[in-house]
């Protein structure tokens, strides 16, 4: 009997190293990985000051999902506290007190928003800059004047807490950060013809890839709580044929159920709601495009 207490006294304590080492590892890798620089040529962008444009960039604050992690005030939010230990706030974008974006320039903006860094240029990790990469320099203008004159509120900078299981993916390069996924040598879009609605279509549809991913196939989203539902798959398939019209794809939107009246657990519901009929008929009709069927 004492000869198997040792044993199962040596085998606890090898499994303690174990999850030590793997915990030390995690935690020197991925903070490694987030307090690295990205070498990113960032070019200033102008920041318009017309009624227009800061109407224009409050319909794509409100509509392209930043007020899901930062709240419409954009003073932060939490949108992420899972009890497996993932939480995460997002920051407070205001000229207010606490704001890490007080002092950004127009690069800072530029390199924060399209490519994922802050200003010194290391990864955010949790911010969806696939999905506005490719955003316009107009919009992205438009965005930032509006962020820039919102009310000022006392507020502070993300809080990020990694559990263990999400720091070993990311340490062993399963999950990677958003500064990652992106092409940063590509050039800023230009604007999708004004009468081209398949092409508006697929400008509006950028906003869906962090969560759909590339050719909008879905899957379980990276770096989600275990609990989230994988996303759906947005090709012409079984679930895109609950919406063959662009009514029935903007009462999805704005209500959160599907066309049975069962309840859609994950989706930026609060963005999606504010966006124009015009464009949830340009988006459907161009996701109606994408190579099909479905698997």
């Amino acid at each position: 009997m004492r000869r198997l207490w040792k044993v199962a006294a040596g085998v606890a304590g090898a499994i303690a190293l174990v999850i030590g080492g793997a915990a030390g590892f995690a935690e020197l890798v991925s903070e490694r990985k987030l307090q690295r620089v990205v070498p990113v040529t960032v070019a200033a962008i102008d920041i318009p000051s017309s009624t227009d444009a800061l109407q224009h960039g409050r319909y794509l604050f409100e509509s392209r999902g930043c007020i899901d992690c930062h709240g419409r005030d954009g003073a932060g939010k939490t949108f992420i506290d899972d009890p497996n230990g993932l939480y995460v706030k997002g920051p407070n974008l205001t000229l207010g007190a606490g704001s890490p974006t007080a002092v950004y320039t127009s690069a800072d903006w530029v390199r924060a928003i399209r490519h994922g860094l802050n200003r010194n240029g290391q990864p955010l990790l949790i911010m969806p800059s696939e999905d506005y990469n490719r955003m316009t320099d107009a919009d992205l203008g438009a965005m930032v004047a509006y962020i820039r004159a919102l009310p000022p509120v006392e507020g502070d900078r993300r809080d990020l807490r990694l559990p263990l299981p999400v720091r070993l993916v990311y340490a062993a390069g399963i999950l990677k950060d958003v500064a990652e996924k992106i092409d940063h040598s590509l050039p800023p879009a230009l604007p999708a013809p004004a009468d081209d609605v398949i092409a508006q279509g697929a400008y509006a549809a950028n906003m869906c890839l962090g969560c759909h991913g590339e050719g909008f196939r879905g899957g379980k989203i990276p770096g989600a709580p275990p609990d989230w539902p994988a996303a759906a798959d947005l090709r012409p398939g079984p679930v895109m044929a609950r919406y063959p019209t662009s009514e029935a794809f903007a009462a999805m939107l704005r209500g959160g159920k599907r066309p049975d009246g069962s309840t859609i657990q994950v989706m930026p519901f609060d963005s999606l709601k504010e966006m124009s009929d015009a464009e949830i008929a340009a988006l459907l009709a161009y996701l109606k495009t994408l190579p099909g069927p479905a698997s």
